[in-house]
């Protein structure tokens, strides 16, 4: 029984994440504290360096802070479609009809 008091009150304490601007080439983040150095997390393959001024959302763990990524604007996006960019203004899109947009113009697989 103390046992199951320990382990509830012990180890349940889920580390909460913060928000803050980046402010350094994407490895620092000011927010609450200041997060430099930081780790980024994204999906196997995609690998981005977000721009000074994004808002950026950091996760405090046991080995160091994580950048989790930024808050992502919503564009002229259906449900279900994906799109990537660059602060240049590049930009692919994957739409739900199957067309594929880059920069804009639909681009066929012939």
């Amino acid at each position: 029984m103390w046992l199951m008091n320990y382990i509830t009150q012990n180890s349940l304490a889920a580390p909460s994440a913060v928000k803050g601007d980046v402010s350094g080439r994407g490895s620092r983040v000011t927010a609450s504290g200041e997060y430099g150095e930081l780790k980024s997390c994204a999906p196997y393959g995609i690998v981005s360096v977000p721009p000074k001024g994004e808002c950026a959302v950091v996760l405090p763990l046991s080995y160091g802070e994580v950048n989790l990524g930024v808050l992502s604007r919503a564009p002229e996006l259906e449900e279900g479609e994906l799109m990537l960019f660059s602060k240049g203004g590049a930009s692919i899109v994957l739409k739900n009809s199957g067309a594929v947009l880059i920069n804009g113009r639909e681009v066929s697989n012939g």
